[in-house]
């Protein structure tokens, strides 16, 4: 996921790919503590796609609180 791409979603949808993000973590981690996570890189990737859509989402919140 890229920032670009994200900073043409509304805030609903971010949040809707957040809750996403989430779920999969932690499924992740689940598998993870079971032993059957089969690629370790993806939870790294899923913590930071959740990092960015936290600060898209940060950013969007101060651009309307300013413009008001």
């Amino acid at each position: 996921m890229k920032a670009t791409e994200l900073r043409e979603k509304t805030p609903d949808q971010l949040r809707q790919d957040l809750e996403t993000l989430k779920k999969e973590a932690f499924n992740l981690r689940f598998q993870a503590a079971t032993g059957q996570l089969e690629s370790t890189a993806r939870k790294r990737a899923v913590r930071r796609d959740i990092a960015r859509v936290n600060t898209i989402l940060n950013e969007k919140a101060r651009a309307a609180a300013g413009a008001e």
